[in-house]
């Protein structure tokens, strides 16, 4: 019996603590603009599961804070080779699909991805390219190469991505390497190509360079694929080309962090997110390509396929590289990154 009033207390006393009419909610860390603002009130609207939004600039900025362990977040959105470092760091939980019916609505083709073998761990949300974003008002010539972001016509009127994967995987290429390379020559290749580009730079930027390119600051800039199409959709002076010499192609997918609080409500958002008419409504704000074959019918699969950008040929395709896990080397990376804009 003492047994049983010491339980009844404590109950008692934890249900104190408890505000009244206490909501569940789910914490959610996505890239800035990546995602259609109503969606989030949709799904709240639906589930009555409150929605707590955080953004990040960056893959490496997403990694640090969930790798530190300093903060809980029950979704994520990673690029790929991102999600293979996580998985084999034990940063992500598994799926579990039964609770995500939605999926079927996914291109196969996009599932059981090399960074993800047995789709345990993601979903693809959407996909894309790196190439040169231009203002066919203001550049010399059209754009077809990396060398572009060498012509010093473009002094101060060029955006690079403050991005040290993406912006040292490019300047890889331009030396003609695989932008996947760790070999300490090819990467003081690049790292002096971007040294002596720096003078030309007239900012390094991440989501601030849609409203730079859409406002005339620059002629050309570094950007993916789904920026490059919001802002020619803002600014029809604007163009984009993946360069011939290649670039990198990325998958953005959907995961569950280790420490989630609120696994049920992840795969509930998921399985939303995955949702035709939800995918679709995302694809119209954010502009990246969506790996949904029903929201692609949704929006008509005529209009949609017709897009170069979302849809690039396949000797374009055939080009293109994924960024892959570097290991250890990643911190080279990061050194050499740092050392390039300390003093920017």
């Amino acid at each position: 019996m003492k047994k049983l009033s010491l339980f009844a207390l404590t109950l008692a006393l934890l249900c104190a603590a408890l505000p009244a009419g206490a909501q569940e909610t789910i914490s959610v860390y996505n890239w800035g603009d990546y995602i259609e603002p109503q969606v989030l009130e949709l799904f709240e609207q639906e589930t009555g599961i409150e929605v707590i939004y955080e953004t990040f600039e960056t893959n490496e900025d997403m990694y640090a804070k969930i790798a530190m362990g300093g903060a809980s977040y029950d979704v994520i959105i990673p690029s790929d080779y991102m999600i293979e470092r996580m998985i084999q760091e034990g940063l992500l939980q598994e799926i579990n699909w039964d609770n995500v019916p939605n999926v079927k609505n996914i291109d196969p083709r996009f599932m059981n991805a090399a960074y993800d073998p047995q789709s345990a761990y993601s979903v693809p949300y959407t996909w894309g390219t790196m190439g040169i974003l231009y203002n066919e008002s203001t550049v010399v010539e059209t754009p077809t190469s990396w060398q572009t972001l060498m012509d010093p016509a473009y002094t101060m009127d060029m955006l690079m991505l403050n991005s040290p994967r993406d912006t040292l995987g490019i300047a890889l290429v331009m030396c003609g390497h695989d932008l996947n390379s760790t070999d300490p020559a090819d990467l003081e290749d690049a790292k002096n190509l971007l040294v002596e580009q720096k003078p030309m730079v007239l900012a390094y930027v991440v989501d601030e360079v849609k409203d730079k390119m859409i406002a005339g600051e620059a002629s050309v800039a570094l950007v993916w694929s789904g920026d490059a199409t919001y802002c020619m959709g803002e600014n029809d002076e604007l163009n984009y080309v993946v360069p011939v010499e290649g670039s990198n192609i990325f998958y953005d997918s959907i995961c569950i962090p280790y420490n989630a609080r609120n696994v049920s409500g992840a795969e509930k958002f998921i399985d939303f997110l995955c949702r035709a008419d939800i995918a679709a409504m995302n694809y119209e704000y954010v502009g990246y390509a969506i790996p949904n074959t029903a929201a692609i019918e949704l929006l008509g699969a005529e209009e949609y396929n017709a897009s170069p950008v979302n849809n690039p040929p396949q000797e374009v395709l055939d080009k293109c590289e994924v960024f892959k896990y570097l290991g250890d080397d990643t911190r080279i990376y990061d050194q050499i990154w740092t050392e390039i804009i300390s003093e920017f």
